[in-house]
């Protein structure tokens, strides 16, 4: 029995595209990118369990150490100026003062 040639070709196609497509994995779905918190907010989350004067002292001395933090890294990308206080604002997030 004689097959025609498009039917043989066609069979043959799909013996090699069939293993290839099979193999190749499917696309990844999109990823959100975590935003990560800024400073402040870790400040506010560490000191949600503390009440009154403990939790005002300890809220000024997480803020204190997230300008320092911040202030080093300025300094480390050489940012000075005006830039330099924008960016230590945007990195420690907020306003820049201590009030909740």
């Amino acid at each position: 029995m004689k097959l025609p040639s498009a039917a043989a070709a066609a069979s043959l196609v799909c013996l090699i595209v069939a293993p290839v497509l099979a193999q190749s994995t499917p696309p990844a779905a999109p990823t959100t990118v975590p935003v990560p918190a800024t400073k402040r907010v870790t400040c506010v989350a560490t000191t949600a369990s503390l009440k009154g004067q403990d939790k005002r002292d300890q809220m000024q001395l997480c803020l204190a150490q997230a300008r320092l933090d911040c202030l080093k890294q300025a300094i480390d990308q050489k940012i000075v100026g005006e830039a330099r206080k924008s960016f230590i604002k945007t990195c420690v997030g907020g306003d820049g003062t201590d009030q909740q």
